[in-house]
């Protein structure tokens, strides 16, 4: 297919994966046409990009992974049962101002001296963020945003981010459409100080939101999204990706060790029929820290290891 690319991303770079399994700068990730296209459309219309897929897929690295192909901060608000929409625009800090007005040494500021910026504040204005983060005493998080490893630091000035929104599905059931003002508009108004929050053209961010489909979200939410269904990649696509994260194991040790993966699946096995990328990676940092005496027997290592790593009997449901 040929069209314009906003999102173009070039080949990725070996990097060497470390024992933090789930951090990740964005570098070595590997796009098929199919992610390419889906962060294309969500550019182009400025709808957010709702990744869905198997725990492990890949989902929450591809916000990193964009916003290094875009030399672009990355935000990052992990979302839990107790977060509201208006959590993410902004909060009150009800502990400081229970403090100030009980405490006679201090004065009981106006409502708008305990308003703390949330991470779509900080994304749409950072300006007017930071001035309120300020009145606020400096309290709450001050969302800076991961400087990509390609682009220094300072280099970064007004260009727009790259937000992630990671497990929409373990939120409150109306935080999805009480979003829906906030993200199709890109503004918002801070009740307390009856100010509006308003993104610049060019600071409209790419909103990536991931959802383990714990709970079926509202129609006129999924209406305003861009979907992407991260599907467990081929045997090719996983070997791919283990090159990119340990480029030092050689080639036929990391096919090796796939090959173990698929052959060790249990007769009686029901969920999926391959790993995920997040478990091929496992059992080669497991080989590339537990192997190193060439007096171990890598294959045998791996059979005890399968069933700790990949074929969990936990996951032995028909997905």
């Amino acid at each position: 297919m040929t069209y314009t690319k906003l999102f173009n991303p070039g080949k990725p770079s070996a990097v060497d994966a470390t024992l933090v399994a789930d951090q990740s700068d964005g570098r070595g990730y590997v796009f098929n046409e199919r992610i390419v296209l889906a962060v294309n459309t969500a550019m182009a219309t400025g709808r957010p990009l709702l990744v869905r897929g198997y725990s492990g897929v890949g989902k929450s690295s591809l916000a990193a992974a964009i916003a290094a192909q875009l030399h672009r901060r990355k935000l990052e608000r992990v979302i839990s049962s107790r977060t509201e929409a208006r959590d993410l625009l902004w909060e009150i800090d009800h502990l400081r101002r229970l403090q100030d007005a009980h405490d006679s040494e201090r004065q009981l500021g106006s409502p708008g001296d305990y308003v703390v910026p949330g991470i779509l504040w900080w994304t749409f204005d950072r300006a007017s963020a930071e001035k309120q983060y300020q009145r606020a005493g400096g309290a709450g998080p001050r969302y800076e945003g991961a400087t990509p490893s390609n682009r220094k630091k300072e280099s970064i000035k007004s260009d727009a981010a790259v937000v992630l929104l990671d497990e929409i599905d373990k939120a409150d059931p109306d935080l999805p459409n009480n979003l829906l003002v906030p993200l199709g508009s890109l503004k918002f108004l801070v009740e307390p100080t009856q100010e509006w929050v308003i993104a610049r053209p060019d600071m409209a961010p790419l909103l990536v939101i991931t959802s383990n489909d714990e709970r079926e979200l509202p129609a006129a939410f999924l209406r305003r999204c861009i979907e992407l269904e991260i599907e467990p990649p081929s045997t090719d696509q996983l070997l791919a990706i283990g090159e990119r994260r340990f480029p030092k194991i050689k080639a036929a040790r990391r096919k090796r060790v796939l090959d173990l993966i698929l052959s060790s699946r249990p007769a009686d096995w029901q969920g999926r029929d391959r790993p995920v990328p997040a478990e091929y990676l496992d059992a080669l940092r497991a080989v590339a820290n537990l192997a190193g005496d060439p007096d171990v027997d890598v294959d045998a290592l791996l059979t005890d290891l399968m069933p700790l790593l990949v074929w969990k009997s936990s996951q032995n449901v028909r997905a």
